[in-house]
Order: structure tokens, then sequence, then C-alpha cells
């Protein structure tokens, strides 16, 4: 009637309802809970690091994009500068 293939699966089914219930106890223990909360609070010490790195990385890239700007706009000015005097040679040379 119960052969052992039936058996160990009824003797697996309990070992795991058994280690499934020791589990949640243990789980949603006190103990777990402060070290849940520990484990949660160095996440969100280490979100804060980031962000601020982020924040510097970003204020420096910012800075660097607007010296880029500047640094484009002289050259730019001067090119154009350039043009100016070119063409005015250029008129000076036809009179």
């Amino acid at each position: 009637m119960w052969n052992a293939s039936s058996m160990k699966k009824i003797a697996l089914f309990a070992g795991g309802a058994l280690f499934g219930s020791a589990g949640i106890k243990l789980l949603s223990s006190k103990d777990a809970k402060r070290a849940y909360v520990h484990c949660t609070a160095a996440a969100l010490r280490a979100k804060d690091s980031v962000m601020k790195t982020v924040t510097v990385v970003q204020e420096n890239a910012e800075d660097i994009v607007a010296e880029a700007k500047q640094i484009n706009e002289k050259r730019a000015a001067e090119e154009a500068a350039a043009v100016v005097q070119e063409e005015q040679k250029a008129a000076e040379a036809e009179e």
C-alpha cells in the first residue's frame, strides 16, 4: 500500500513544512528584525554617500561644460576677428 517512493514524498513534504515553519519563526524573531534594521540603515548610509558623490561629479561636469563653452566662444570670436582682418587687408590691397 505505501511504497518507498510515496513515503519519501510524504517525509520530504513534512520536513519542508517543518523547516518552513522554523524558518518563518527565525526570520520574524526580534534578533532578525534588529539585523534587518541595521542592514537597512547601512544601505541608507551607502545611498547617501553615493548621492553625495553623484552630486560632486555633476557639479564638476557642469563646470567643465561651462569652461568648454567659454573656450569655444573665445575661439569663435578670434576666428571672426581674423576673418574681418583678412577682409580689411583684401579691401586695402584692392585699393
